[in-house]
């Protein structure tokens, strides 16, 4: 196959020598998840939140190693046959991601965009495919509702109520494969985010810190890709919930850019606000991730969505940085998403 050139696209965005094929993906949620909207379509649920572990970052590590376990089934990959791994979560020094995928015996590359580490993590995994260096990789994420607020906010015992712009951290893991081996999915392209700091200091509104990097982020992949919103059936954010799904409309349209009529949020689709008491919806690093696996992906295969810009979205916090009066920056990063006609 000959090589593309001009692979550099606009200010923030890239898309690949060799073609990048996302050739399976696996789905592996708690129980509060699995009650969800999305219930049906996850390829695991676990009633027990600690997954039969001690602790919830032990009980995060599992999730890690059931997903990739079940995405190489699905891709009849071996372990020895990936060449690297590109994971993390929201834990200090990424426990969860070294804990759970040690055993893999598997070079790691261990990646820190809060929330939006599933994009984060596919576009490196792309790139690394695309540029030949490796056939085959791996890109996943997970987060946990018991050790996020253990080392966020506040010990699961406190019982502290939490305000309605609140966001409900998933218990999941994504994992997926990536491959030049031709597939259903391929991944076109990639925006990545630069880091945008609003001011926000409310950690209890995480949409309203990220959804200022989410439009900026938007706003630079329809001008790096000369599209208009129209031009994706989706366009989907990673964990803004309902707060910040307004807001992220309202500065795109100061843009003079409507995406009303295209954009859904995984934060939203996720949970039953209503019935699950989950305030703005989901966030964490597992929350785009199990929904692009459960529920996006097969559509793209199917074709019943043909193209969708997929968009995690993070806060850039800790416990230090909360503590100390810091603002909660965000960050955002874009993966194109393509369904491909198969031959026969």
């Amino acid at each position: 196959m000959p090589v593309k050139e001009n692979y550099y696209i606009g200010e923030q965005s890239l898309t690949f020598p060799k073609d990048v094929y996302l050739i399976s993906s696996a789905s592996v949620v708690g129980k509060k998840e699995g009650e969800g909207p999305l219930g049906g379509a996850f390829d695991m649920i676990c009633e027990d939140d600690k997954f039969g572990e001690e602790t919830w970052e032990m009980a995060e590590s599992a999730l890690q190693k059931e997903a990739l376990a079940l995405a190489l089934g699905k891709a009849d990959v071996k372990p020895e046959d990936v060449r690297y791994l590109f994971a993390g979560d929201l834990l200090g020094q990424n426990i969860a991601t070294s804990f759970g995928l040690m055993d893999y015996e598997i070079p790691l590359f261990g990646l820190y965009g809060a929330c939006s580490t599933a994009g984060e993590s596919l576009s490196l995994a792309a790139m690394c495919v695309g540029a030949g260096y490796a056939k085959i990789v791996a890109a996943l994420t997970s987060s946990h509702f018991g050790s996020a607020e253990k080392q966020f906010r506040f010990p699961l015992e406190y019982a502290n109520q939490r305000p309605v712009s609140a966001t409900w951290t998933v218990t999941g893991s994504g994992a997926f494969i990536l491959s030049g081996k031709k597939g259903k999915v391929r991944i076109t392209g990639i925006t990545t985010g630069k880091i945008i700091d609003m001011g926000i200091k409310d950690s209890m509104n995480m949409g309203a810190a990220m959804a200022p990097a989410a439009a900026d982020l938007i706003a630079q992949n329809l001008e790096d890709f000369k599209r208009k919103p129209s031009d994706y059936d989706k366009i989907v954010t990673g964990d803004l919930g309902y707060v910040g799904q307004e807001i992220l409309i309202n500065l795109l349209q100061q843009k003079k850019i409507d995406i009303s009529k295209v954009h859904e949020d995984c934060g939203i689709l996720i949970y039953d606000k209503d019935k699950q008491g989950t305030g703005s919806g989901g966030s964490g690093c597992g929350c785009s991730a199990v929904t692009l696996s459960a529920h996006y992906l097969p559509l793209l295969e199917e074709g019943s969505l043909r193209r969708i810009l997929f968009v995690p979205t993070g806060a850039l916090l800790s416990t230090v940085s909360f503590n100390e009066g810091q603002n909660v920056p965000g960050i955002a990063h874009a993966v194109v998403l393509e369904h491909m006609e198969q031959e026969g």
